[in-house]
């Protein structure tokens, strides 16, 4: 027996286990297996990969005495003798046999097919095309069951594209039209308007010097198109020069470059659907049938009057449109509206679509081919057409949106796998940045990688120098191992019961969505990695831990509150045992959920100003629900209407797709956007929870809706946190001592001392230091014990070093601020000090009522027990800087800075361009 690695040559497999009768089997054990198979000429038999044994418990038969096993050289392999063997039936395509197999450690490979078999079967091998013709008679006679041609690479799926249409739906004939060019389509409601801005002026390209293939692939099209009425001669003075794309098949695709065209054009914002929202909605089916629309786009006709916008010049003349074109950028828009208007009652229940993709998916036969019908007859009804070579009836796994799709879930498609397997090794930052953003289509089914392809994403960086390192080269392997051995990802049920499993490493977070399958065993649903912000990998692990659990509760937020089972979360940090995470994941973490964590460890509560800011709903993604929500919103459809047609309305323009009014974003009608928005300018961190003039007015610094007045007071009125911690100041009135006016901020400053606090990283006591010109704050932790030096101290650090010196300061008689040392610094440094009359907090009302409110807002985010109160004070700080003071109506940062600072949280960025994360970062807040 010999194994060697030469003349290597991979292909798909699928097996089915031989049952052992005299053994009782588990739930995996039966089930079919699928893999990769090797073709080995210098292997001498057929060998399988002892993992394979294991994990699917195939059941092992004991040779009668062992094997010797060499590799090339006459070595005896590191694993020792062969044993075992197992017997299972092999299936490659249509060509399947019962095979037995020895159990040895073959490296990578799932499967070795050897001299053995290829004598048996003597199959053709091409090697250019990657194909296996088996001719024998033999295997026509035991094995074929139809093609004899198996291409390497090619799933062994039960599915096949039809060449004839089933009997069941001949009435429908009439849709698999076999004609090579669309008719004209008739005029709809959703022809595609081509709406310009106001300031638009039409332009015209050049003509593309062409080859030969290309000139006469050029004037085939252009004359089919005339002779079917898709486009016609054109005196337009605009016009858009033509291009030529390569198919699969290697003929040409005449497109046209509209790109000056969409840049001049106002986009229309429908929205496409999300992949994953589409795949998640196939749980539980099991007969699935694909419809390709044939023509695509060419089955919509453009608006009429806006023929002309749509020219292209060629050699032979200048044409225009009359159905939409590949290339417009309102053509995918346009058409799924389209086609979601059609098939709207039906969506989601048995029909999911993306542009011209039809998925029909049922739950038994019966079922399954009413559905059909019935998308067969809206098809006919609106006179589109299938392509019948590419669609698909009644099969039980289907190829959708580039993923395989069964009733086990979702897994890789394996040509896209062998794809990965054959990426040559690149050589220059773009080749890497091709194969990252190919492997990016598939992460959810990669675990941990962020971490895996940091070495390739920071080869991306802008200004890296090009250095193709050990490390690199090792992500790079890793990545295509991972995508081979990519598990299947079960489809999600909100009826059972959720894992999360969470980990952090020293610059990524991980985790694991999981849950149980109709096998009793625990099956990934998702995979989640994100690389960290340069901020975050500063946290100490503890802090790291916890924010994989934020990041987890945020990507899987809409399936995690769906569900009325608990949550369960495990870790291996044990400190986070007693963490309750929220079930508003858009608000604070605070608020309970149904959630149980794992793990171990003293109880103890926290909230951490980090995780409070990552808990905020970026406004970016705000954004995104206000614009799909504008259409929803009747109050407003006249303005929309008319700023599409380009009419002027006073105080109304669109801004990215957002409707301004007064240079404010409107908030269409939709409670849910609202209560977000307002729990961002309130409830966080950043907020502080004012009061309602405060809460309204970082409000409306960004967003504007009717009654907005009305809606804060209301908000914040009913607050429940500003209830339970909040009492009133009121005092009855008296004769008032002003102050002498400062001349320019940080002129006049007041200190204050708040002592008698739990102690928080070893401090007791806060600081508290104001700007009575500006009102900005500084909140230092220090401890009662702080002495005259101390003080001065941190005078320096923290406010010197930033403002300089004042000329006056106002402060209790406390020994800190009333010392010998202090007067007589005072005295070298020019500066005046007013202390307060003994027992009349009076004279220092300005540092007393900001004891009251830094006091106040520690109340609401301290854990119980009040020991974490330092962590949270930059942020207290923040929140009164960047609230409107009543004295001034200014924000003390603006009356100081002359700006506002950034108060929102930025969407997260792709991995794949750390540098663009790292520059955010830098800018954040």
């Amino acid at each position: 027996m010999s194994l060697t690695n030469e003349s290597q040559f991979m292909l798909m497999f699928r097996a089915q286990p031989c049952e052992n009768p005299l053994e009782k089997r588990s739930a995996i054990q039966g089930k079919p297996f699928s893999g990769w198979a090797m073709i080995d000429s210098g292997a001498s038999s057929i060998f399988i990969n002892e993992s394979i044994v294991r994990d699917f418990q195939l059941f092992k038969k004991k040779l009668d005495k062992p094997r010797r096993l060499k590799v090339i050289d006459g070595r005896e392999i590191d694993s020792g003798r062969v044993e075992h063997y197992v017997t299972f039936n092999l299936k490659i395509f249509e060509h399947e046999e019962e095979v037995d197999a020895y159990v040895v450690n073959v490296g990578n490979h799932d499967l070795v097919l050897g001299m053995a078999w290829l004598k048996r079967h003597n199959p053709a091998i091409d090697w250019d095309k990657k194909s296996l013709v088996f001719s024998s008679r033999y295997c026509s006679e035991n094995c074929l069951h139809a093609s004899p041609i198996v291409k390497s690479g090619e799933p062994d799926l039960e599915i096949a594209a039809t060449s004839e249409l089933p009997t069941r739906y001949s009435e429908f004939s009439k849709i698999f039209t076999e004609e090579e060019i669309s008719p004209l389509p008739p005029h709809r409601p959703y022809d595609c308007e081509i709406t310009l801005k106001p300031d638009a002026v039409p332009r015209h390209g050049p003509i593309y010097s062409l080859g030969p293939r290309e000139d006469e692939e050029l004037r085939k099209t252009v004359t089919k198109q005339l002779e079917a009425g898709l486009i016609r001669p054109s005196k337009s003075p605009m016009a858009s020069p033509v291009i030529f794309v390569k198919k699969k098949n290697g003929s040409l695709q005449m497109c046209i470059d509209y790109r000056k065209l969409n840049d001049m054009t106002v986009k229309n914002v429908y929205p496409l659907p999300r992949s994953n929202d589409l795949i998640e909605k196939l749980r539980g089916a099991k007969i699935f049938s694909k419809f390709d629309l044939k023509w695509g786009y060419n089955l919509v006709q453009i608006k009429e009057g806006d023929e002309w916008k749509t020219a292209f010049k060629t050699r032979y003349g200048l044409f225009e449109y009359l159905v939409m074109p590949f290339g417009l950028t309102n053509a995918p828009a346009t058409f799924q509206h389209f086609m979601n208007d059609i098939f709207r009652d039906i969506l989601d229940v048995y029909v999911i679509i993306y542009l011209d993709d039809i998925l029909v998916f049922s739950k038994n036969e019966e079922d399954h081919e009413k559905h059909v019908r019935e998308v067969l007859s809206r098809l006919q009804k609106h006179n589109l057409y299938c392509n019948l070579a590419k669609c698909f009836f009644s099969v039980k796994e289907i190829d959708y949106l580039g993923l395989i799709v069964s009733p086990e879930g979702i897994r890789v498609d394996p040509a896209k796998v062998v794809k990965a397997i054959d990426w040559s090794i690149p050589t220059k930052v773009v080749q890497v940045q091709e194969f990252v953003g190919f492997c990016n289509f598939y992460r959810t089914f990669i675990k941990d990688y962020s971490r895996i392809a940091a070495p390739l994403f920071n080869l991306t960086r802008k200004n890296h120098p090009w250095e193709w390192t050990e490390e690199c080269a090792t992500a790079f392997e890793q990545l295509k191992e991972a995508l081979r051995s990519a598990p299947v990802l079960i489809i999600p049920d909100i009826s059972k019961q959720f894992f999360l499993e969470c980990d952090a490493s020293d610059f990524a977070t991980g985790a694991i969505l999981s849950q149980f399958s109709e096998d009793d065993r625990l099956h990934p649903v998702a995979f989640l990695s994100k690389a960290m912000t340069p901020a975050e990998r500063n946290y100490d692990i503890y802090h790291k831990e916890l924010l994989a659990i934020v990041k987890a509760l945020k990507e899987w937020r809409h399936l995690l509150e769906g569900t009325s089972l608990p949550v369960q979360i495990i870790t291996d940090h044990k400190n986070l045992e007693p963490f309750k995470a929220s079930k508003d994941l858009r608000g604070r973490l605070a608020r309970g959920m149904n959630t149980d964590l794992w793990g171990g460890g003293e109880s103890r509560a926290l909230l951490d100003p980090a995780l409070f800011i990552a808990a905020i709903e970026p406004d970016e993604v705000l954004d995104d629900r206000i614009r799909d929500a504008y259409f929803q919103d009747e109050r407003i459809s006249h303005i929309i209407e008319a700023l599409q047609h380009s009419s002027k309305v006073k105080n109304w323009h669109w801004d990215d797709g957002l409707l301004m009014f007064k240079n404010k974003i409107y908030v269409p009608n939709d409670d849910s956007i609202r209560k977000d928005i307002l729990a961002s300018r309130h409830d966080n961190m950043a907020a502080g929870h004012p009061g309602q003039f405060r809460t309204l007015e970082l409000v409306n610094w960004k967003y504007y809706w009717k009654s907005l007045k009305k809606t804060v007071t209301s908000y914040v009125s009913n607050c429940e946190s500003c209830i339970r911690n909040k009492h009133s100041n009121q005092v009855p009135p008296g004769l008032l001592n002003p102050i002498e006016l400062p001349l320019r901020p940080w002129d006049h400053i007041n200190y204050d001392l708040i002592t008698g606090l739990p102690e928080s990283e070893g401090f007791d006591a806060i600081l508290t230091v104001v700007d009575r010109m500006s009102r900005m704050v500084h909140f230092i932790p220090t401890t009662s014990k702080a002495t005259a030096v101390d003080v001065a101290n941190l005078f320096v650090t923290y406010v010197w070093k930033l403002h300089g010196l004042p000329s006056k300061t106002i402060s209790d008689r406390g020994p800190q601020f009333n010392s010998a040392f202090l007067k007589q610094l005072y005295k070298r440094l020019d500066i005046k000090p007013s202390l307060s009359t003994a027992f009349r907090p009076q004279t220092d009302g300005l540092a007393e009522r900001l004891n009251q409110v830094v006091e106040i807002y520690l109340r609401h985010y301290v854990a119980y027990k009040q020991d974490d109160w330092v962590g949270i004070l930059p942020m207290a700080e923040f929140a009164y800087n960047n609230s409107v003071n009543s004295s001034t109506n200014q924000t003390p940062f603006y009356a100081c800075y002359g700006f506002h600072p950034r108060f929102s949280v930025g969407a997260q960025l792709d991995e794949s361009v750390p540098h663009a994360n790292e520059r955010a970062d830098q800018l954040k807040l």
